[in-house]
C-alpha cells in the first residue's frame, strides 16, 4: 500500500467526479421504463424534443422530463405499438405515436390524460374521444394531430350528468367523472361518513367517484 508524504492531501476533485457518476447512474437507473420502450433516440424533427427544448426541460430517451422526473413529453413514433400502454406518462403535455399499427379506439388509452395537449397518430387513427374532445384535428399524408384538449364539462348539458353532491371534471379526452364533494361518497355521492366510519373493509379506500364517458364519438 502507498504511503502518504507528510504534509500532503488528497484532492477533492477525484471524489467529486465519483459522486456525479453515481448521481448520474442514479438518475439513469431512474428513468421510467416507458422511456426506453422503444430503442434509439428521437429523431431531429421531433415535436416532442422541440418542445422540451422550448421549454428548458431534459430530454431523455424517448422521454421529456421536469426537474423532479415527471413526464411532460413522450415520443414513441415507429415502435411497432398496437395497444400500448401509457399510463405511466399520464401527465404527459405532448405525445407522438405516429408511425405505429395502433388499434382506431384509443378512447380507454388515454384515459387520466387531463393535461395532454399534443397527441400526433397514424393518419388513419381517430383522436381519441372524437373532433368534439380536440379544439383542432389536422390531418396530414402521414399523420394525424389532435390538439388543444377541451374541457368537456363546460360544454352545454355537461354538468347535469352529476348528482347533486357531485361536480363534473375531466378525465382524458372524451371522458368525464363525478368528483364527490367533501364528505360524500359513494353510489351517485350519497353516502355520509358516520362518526365511526373507518373506511370499506373489502377495499383500501372509499370510492371518490366514478368516470364517464361522453356520448362523441370520433368521425
Amino acid at each position: 500500500m502507498a504511503s502518504r508524504e507528510p504534509g500532503s492531501s488528497v484532492s477533492p476533485i477525484p471524489w467529486a467526479v465519483t459522486l456525479l457518476l453515481v448521481l448520474g447512474m442514479e438518475r439513469a437507473l431512474a428513468l421510467p421504463e416507458i422511456c426506453t420502450r422503444c430503442p434509439g433516440g428521437v429523431h431531429n424533427l421531433s415535436r416532442v424534443a422541440a418542445y422540451c427544448e422550448d421549454t428548458s426541460k431534459l430530454m431523455q430517451a424517448r422521454c421529456c422530463l421536469n426537474q423532479k422526473g415527471t413526464i411532460l413529453g413522450l415520443d414513441l413514433q415507429n415502435c411497432s405499438l398496437k395497444d400500448p400502454n401509457l399510463f405511466p406518462a399520464y401527465t404527459a403535455v405532448i405525445i407522438d405515436l405516429q408511425a405505429n399499427p395502433l388499434k382506431d379506439d384509443l378512447t380507454s388509452t388515454f384515459h387520466g390524460f387531463t393535461q395532454l395537449q399534443t397527441l400526433i397518430l397514424p393518419q388513419d387513427v381517430h383522436c381519441p374521444g372524437g373532433i368534439n374532445a380536440w379544439d383542432s384535428v389536422t390531418s396530414f399524408m402521414d399523420k394525424q394531430i389532435c390538439q388543444g384538449q377541451k374541457d368537456l364539462c363546460n360544454s352545454t348539458g355537461s354538468p347535469e350528468m352529476c348528482p347533486e353532491n357531485g361536480s363534473c371534471a375531466s378525465d382524458g379526452p372524451g371522458l368525464l367523472q363525478c368528483v364527490c364533494a367533501d364528505g360524500f361518497h359513494g353510489y351517485k355521492c350519497m353516502r355520509q361518513p358516520s362518526p365511526f366510519y373507518f373506511g370499506e373493509p373489502s377495499a383500501g379506500r372509499p370510492r371518490l367517484h366514478e368516470s364517464h364517458k361522453t356520448s362523441s364519438s370520433p368521425d
